[in-house]
């Protein structure tokens, strides 16, 4: 790894609700752009930095800019009632009314949707892990609770309740002697992903905690260590000139020399993140270090829905030498209505996109829906016997042996998600349905999610 300029670079500043009138790049909206913005900015979390809007955002084209739809709130993002009360409140500078309104607004809006507050929470000793999720057997997903923030946010975001006061709904945990010893009694993990928020908000010296600790002999069965970010997209400086960054780096290569995976699972929206120099500069210091770059983001109406905009990052990340990873369906959450693109037209681009690229892009999978059951795959389109049809595949499950279990579902145009679908044959569920309910009531766990140590005390 080559030496950085460590703290040479420019500063990060954020900004956010509060500077809306202030910032220079808005002067030339109207009036009622920026009342739209300050109405939306009260429901959903609102931050942006500088490097997003000097470098990626083109200001000639707004509001229909990628970058600015990616990160600016819109209008459309508000169900047309909601957005008038808010937007009269605001005009009326009514601001302790408009926040109790944005607070009821936020609340039914599924805030953790796939069951993340219920069915996903790991124990050991007969407690809670706090800021955990083990969903699938081989993966732990951990929030660090100093890494629970962004350097900027995207408008889609599915864990935008992490970031607006919802307490209730936060996934958040500073608990890394019990992150160590759940992982050090589950010999059947191999993955940890530490997620957020974006765990590269943090100092490496505090990334340094959650990390060191799970790189010795005991927890050999962890093979890999995953951080999903936006950093690269949204800051790269983070690997540059950040006054840590040779340090993270430094961190990177001691996860490789214990003989362990290093992947950056970097979220990347749009091409126009991938083509600043301080982004490709950026990347290309991770992989020196060892680290691999994977790249995944959801499909988002008004951002990324066409197949040229997939074919051109898939091709660009492999000449940079990333791994296209996932194309996700935009989760039930929030304001999906104005980002959600069917499944049927998902698919359509996919494929197109899919189509136009060579065999080292063809590694990314999808349109992947991650369910309360696990990651469906829409897999294709068919007729069969008379009746047309949703190929699904189940690329991971809760159950283990769900695992790339074929399935198939009616044919729905409009539908968005896996709870709009029906099973097709005159099937009267999908084979997974009945082991969920049983789950959801608490009569079946998998048996890797048991809390044996605390069975063997009980018994």
């Amino acid at each position: 790894m080559q030496g950085g300029r460590e703290g040479s670079g420019p500063q990060y500043r954020a900004f956010g609700r509060s500077h809306l009138d202030r910032l220079e790049q808005l002067s030339g909206l109207s009036v009622e752009q920026k009342v739209a913005l300050k109405a939306v900015s009260a429901v959903f979390p609102f931050k942006v930095n500088s490097y997003v809007l000097d470098r990626l955002i083109d200001w000639t084209d707004i509001p229909n800019d990628p970058i600015f739809q990616l990160t600016f709130p819109q209008a459309g993002m508000l169900e047309p009632a909601d957005f008038g009360l808010l937007s009269d409140l605001v005009i009326r500078k009514e601001d302790e009314r408009l926040l109790r309104m944005a607070r009821k607004v936020q609340l039914y809006m599924n805030p953790h949707p796939a069951g993340q507050m219920d069915l996903n929470i790991p124990m050991i000793d007969g407690e809670y892990l706090p800021g955990a999720q083990h969903k699938y057997r081989e993966t732990l997903l951990f929030f660090p609770s100093q890494g629970q923030t962004c350097h900027a946010y995207c408008t889609y975001c599915f864990r935008w309740a992490q970031f607006v006061g919802l307490d209730e709904f936060r996934f958040s945990s500073r608990e890394t002697d019990t992150l160590f010893r759940y992982v050090e009694a589950h010999p059947e993990l191999t993955d940890l992903l530490l997620t957020g928020g974006d765990p590269l908000i943090m100092s490496s010296r505090i990334l340094r905690r959650y990390i060191e600790p799970l790189l010795g002999p005991s927890t050999e069965h962890l093979t890999t260590i995953r951080i999903g970010t936006k950093a690269l997209g949204y800051w790269p400086h983070r690997f540059l000139t950040d006054p840590d960054a040779d340090d993270l780096l430094r961190l990177f290569e001691a996860v490789r020399s214990s003989g362990r995976q290093i992947a950056l699972m970097a979220h990347f929206s749009h091409p126009r993140e991938l083509e600043t120099p301080e982004c490709r500069e950026a990347m290309r210091r991770i992989q020196d270090a060892g680290a691999v770059i994977r790249c995944q983001a959801p499909l988002i109406r008004h951002v990324n829905d066409s197949a040229s905009v997939w074919s051109s990052m898939w091709k660009e990340q492999v000449k940079l030498g990333a791994v296209p990873y996932y194309l996700f369906i935009e989760r039930n959450t929030g304001p999906k209505h104005y980002f959600e693109v069917p499944l049927a037209r998902a698919l359509k681009i996919f494929s197109q996109a899919y189509a136009e690229v060579g065999g080292l892009a063809r590694t990314v999978r999808g349109p992947s829906m991650s369910a309360a059951p696990g990651k469906v795959l829409i897999d294709g389109v068919t007729e069969v016997a008379g009746e047309r049809v949703f190929v699904l595949k189940m690329i991971q499950g809760r159950d283990p042996q769900w695992v790339n279990q074929v399935f198939f579902a009616k044919f729905d145009p409009q539908a968005v998600w896996l709870d709009d679908l029906e099973p097709a044959f005159g099937e009267d569920q999908f084979f997974f349905e009945r082991r969920m309910r049983a789950m959801r009531s608490g009569l079946w766990e998998p048996e890797w999610k048991i809390d044996t140590d605390h069975e063997q005390a009980s018994a």
